[in-house]
């Protein structure tokens, strides 16, 4: 057993090394290949002996099972947000009452960047993670280490050989530019509204309950600060930083250690002029006292500390006339109001449209057609309207109503109770079909090679495709013939469209375009539901009962498969050989008379499981006679119950159903346990 622990030591300690070189140094020694290999070697090993995965392994960065909640953490050192600033004679003055209270001895300043992400707290134990924490109110906050694990750039453990015994690093969680424009198109793609800014759509990420979800959204983070320490003494801030960077930790991309405050005003001008240049979003600067002796002497207020302060940039606006008023319809119907701009150049790019979110939003504002307006960049990516220059208003202007029909087909708009949003509800709407069957042929949904929006846009214009399911009907020869088309591009399409057929379960979930469910939500309800029928016959607490599946979704999900038009096209695409269930892996070597052991037995699944998959476990039990649930209740007949489990746990107990661990799981199976 030693050599083992000493094999997974080492390949851990690989694994760790080359993901920091990836991740942090963006500079890869081995490729891809290889890593997967190491990671594989490490996973098989562990499957072995799961007695020796440890929380700090590489194979437990993604892919943990979903937590009931988050638990409440004390911090040890408050974490304090700084005091905001907004002009330099504010600056000065706070060098004025650092030179006042340290009483003649020597400092200088370091300038770093403010980036706007989510405070966060990371407590290392002899040079392993223990816990990360929000900042929640400064004094307690979430504890939300299953998410943070899911960040590759952040290390499972310290890249030392001598570790302090404590080190609590505070820094940011953030989404680059990139990422959070990537997210939001995947986001409208789906049917659900985009974030407002990268900020708010980190803040939702590490709120989400199921690690897994969360490892798909593009988070990274960047440290600049400690709270407890234990064996490590930090004297400065330049050597916090240093230190912290190569404990294998992001930092700034730049920051200047300055001698005086005519320094520190300089590098204030220097930062505004570069913030474009960073990957995230930054709304300031940070000045911190260099000397971290003085620290004491300076002291902190009821919410923040006397040194180090936050100088806030003004966010760029810029005037522009709106000309007009359009409509957007969107693949689920939703008619959107974007406003037509006299372009204008605004944080390094020039703007000529703004979306208006809907009617409510243009009767707030008070925006009319001819207005000038003052407009900015909300994070500085979705350009916004910020407010209507009414001083500069001459009469003509026009008041906006939202029009009774659909512009692109003319079909009388709805409006559903409770709902902003004014929506189309034909479904054979030019511009939602032609997305709607752009998101079916995408990769993330049914993967039709072949089939690209060009091609779309032709088949719909020509009458050929009125819904997903024509796709498999139509004539080679005829696409052949279409514009730019030929032999070779209508056979690569075929035989994209044969292929499709086969698809997994969860691709045809996505490719409906069911409102509010994307490609993990689809995945999510593949593990539950071995075929389309099951899902769509599901109640609404059921669905609910599932990660990720909220009162919204639930709905939604009944009412998709509740409607005539919509069971039609299910039909259709049966009719014509498309896959509407989950693909049965095979059946393990069992004896016959264990074949029908789970015969109306109803199982539950909870914590985190390391011998097997959940829906290998939903697959084992349905082939051996069984079913499986998303909730426990009196009708329960096992919990299988994995680490960490929750409040399924509890409340099995509570009603006295029986427990079971993977191992009993395993004897069931064989027959060597009694059901």
């Amino acid at each position: 057993m030693a050599e083992v622990e000493n094999e997974l030591a080492e390949i851990r300690k690989a694994l760790h090394h080359h993901n920091h070189l990836y991740y942090v140094e963006a500079r890869a020694q081995i490729s891809d290949r290889e890593f997967d290999q190491l990671l594989g070697q490490l996973e098989a090993l562990e499957a072995a002996h799961p007695e020796l995965i440890t929380p700090d392994s590489p194979t437990q960065r993604v892919g943990g099972a979903p937590i009931e909640g988050f638990s409440s953490v004390t911090h040890r050192v408050p974490m304090a947000s700084l005091a905001n600033s907004y002009n330099k004679d504010e600056i000065l003055e706070f060098d004025k009452r650092v030179q006042k209270l340290i009483d003649g001895k020597a400092y200088n300043y370091v300038v770093e960047p403010k980036i706007d992400g989510v405070a966060l707290s990371l407590r290392y134990e002899d040079g392993k993670l223990a816990v990360a924490v929000t900042r929640g109110d400064g004094h307690s906050g979430d504890d939300i280490t299953s998410n943070i694990r899911t960040i590759r750039s952040i290390p499972m453990v310290l890249e030392s050989e001598t570790p302090p015994a404590v080190i609590e690093l505070r820094g940011e969680v953030y989404m680059s530019r990139d990422g959070f424009q990537a997210l939001n198109d995947r986001r409208r793609e789906d049917g659900r509204d985009a974030f407002a800014n990268p900020r708010n759509a980190c803040a939702g990420s590490l709120k989400l309950l199921d690690p897994r979800s969360v490892a798909e959204r593009p988070l990274d983070a960047v440290f600049y600060g400690v709270g407890e320490l234990e064996g490590i003494e930090l004297l400065t801030h330049e050597e916090l930083l240093n230190t912290v960077k190569a404990f294998g930790f992001r930092t700034h991309p730049v920051h200047w250690l300055v001698p005086d405050m005519p320094a520190v005003l300089d590098k204030l001008d220097e930062l505004e002029k570069r913030k474009h240049d960073f990957p995230f979003e930054i709304d300031g600067a940070v000045v911190k006292v260099n000397q971290r002796n003085v620290y004491e002497d300076l002291g902190r207020t009821a919410k923040s500390p006397r040194w180090a302060i936050a100088y806030k940039y003004e966010p760029e606006q810029a005037e522009t006339v709106l000309q007009d008023i359009t409509i957007q319809v969107g693949r689920t119907g939703v008619l959107t109001p974007v406003a037509e701009l006299d372009p204008v150049l605004i944080s390094g790019s020039t703007v000529s449209r703004a979306t208006l979110h809907n009617e409510d939003e243009i009767r707030r504002k008070d925006i009319r057609i001819g207005d000038h307006v003052l407009i900015e960049k909300a994070g500085e990516i979705i350009p916004a309207v910020v407010r209507v220059m009414n001083e500069k208003r001459t009469g003509s202007e026009k008041t906006f109503t939202m029009p009774t029909t659909c512009p692109e087909c003319g079909t009388p708009v709805i409006k559903r109770e409770g709902e902003v949003a004014v929506r189309c509800p034909n479904d054979a709407c030019p511009p939602q079909l032609k997305n709607a069957i752009i998101h079916f042929a995408r990769r993330s949904a049914m993967d039709i090679e072949g089939l690209g929006e060009t091609l779309v846009h032709m088949l719909v214009d020509h009458g050929l495709v009125k819904d997903p399911s024509d796709l498999y009907t139509l004539d080679r020869a005829v696409v052949a013939g279409l514009e730019r088309m030929g032999e070779k591009s209508a056979e690569k399409l075929m035989q994209g469209l044969e292929v499709s057929k086969q698809a997994d379960l969860w691709r045809i979930i996505h490719g409906l375009g069911i409102p509010h469910i994307g490609q993990r939500s689809s995945q999510i309800l593949e593990e539950h539901f071995a075929t389309l029928e099951d899902l769509a016959g599901a109640s609404v607490e059921h669905l609910e009962s599932l990660p990720d599946v909220g009162p919204i979704v639930a709905e939604s999900i009944k009412e998709y498969f509740a409607s005539p038009e919509k069971k039609a096209l299910v039909k259709r695409l049966e009719d014509r050989g498309v896959n509407l269930a989950r693909k049965q892996a095979a059946d393990p070597p069992v004896d016959d008379a264990a074949s029908q052991v789970f015969s109306g037995m109803t199982f539950v699944v909870t914590g985190t499981l390391s011998a097997y998959k959940r829906d290998e476990v939903a697959n084992l039990v349905r082939q051996h006679g069984g079913k499986t649930s998303g909730s426990v209740s009196a009708k329960t007949n096992c919990l299988l119950a994995g680490e960490n489990a929750g409040s399924k746990l509890a409340k099995a107990r509570s009603l006295g159903v029986r427990v079971i661990s993977e191992r009993e799981f395993g004897d069931l199976l064989r027959g060597t346990l009694e059901p």
